[in-house]
C-alpha cells in the first residue's frame, strides 16, 4: 500500500512569497531524495495558493521526512505566513499520485485544517475551490 499526502496552503501576503518559495522548493527536492518517496509534485494555483502531493512507501517514511530538514523549518513559519492551510493523508493500492481534482475532493472530504495565526473565512469554514491545473503551474520532482 502506498501512503499519499496532500497539502494546500495559501500565503496571506506577497511579502512572504519569496521565503515561502525558497522553503517549498528546497523541501520538495529533499522529499524527492528521501528514502521511501515515490512521487513529489507541486502546483501553483490562483491567489497565492500552493498544493503539494507526495506518495510514500509508508507512513513512517513520510513522517521521517516531515520532521527533518527544510520541511521542519518551514512548518514553524507557516502559521504566520499562511491564512489557509489543510492536509489529508490516505493509503491506496496504486503508487500513482491522484489527479489534483481527486486530491482536492479528498482534502475537502477527509482533510483537516492546520493551525494558522490569521485564518481566512475560507480556512475557518474548510471551503475552497478546486485548483486550476495547467502544465506550466506544476513542478514534478519525481
Amino acid at each position: 500500500m502506498a501512503f499519499v499526502s496532500i497539502t494546500r496552503l495559501r500565503v496571506r501576503s506577497w511579502r512572504y512569497l519569496p521565503m515561502f518559495a525558497l522553503y517549498a522548493l528546497k523541501s520538495a527536492r529533499e522529499a524527492a531524495r528521501a528514502d521511501g518517496n515515490l512521487t513529489t509534485r507541486l502546483l501553483r494555483d490562483r491567489r497565492n495558493t500552493f498544493w503539494t502531493g507526495t506518495v510514500w512507501a509508508s507512513d513512517a517514511a513520510m513522517k521521517l521526512f516531515m520532521l527533518s530538514g527544510a520541511h521542519r523549518r518551514a512548518m514553524n513559519k507557516l502559521p504566520h505566513w499562511c491564512d489557509e492551510a489543510a492536509l489529508v493523508h490516505w493509503t491506496q493500492e496504486s503508487t500513482e499520485l491522484p489527479t489534483w481534482q481527486e486530491s482536492c475532493a479528498g482534502l475537502q472530504r477527509e482533510g483537516r485544517p492546520s493551525k494558522v495565526n490569521h485564518p481566512s473565512p475560507a480556512h475557518t469554514a474548510h471551503q475552497f475551490s478546486a485548483p486550476r491545473v495547467r502544465t506550466v503551474d506544476e513542478l514534478r520532482f519525481k
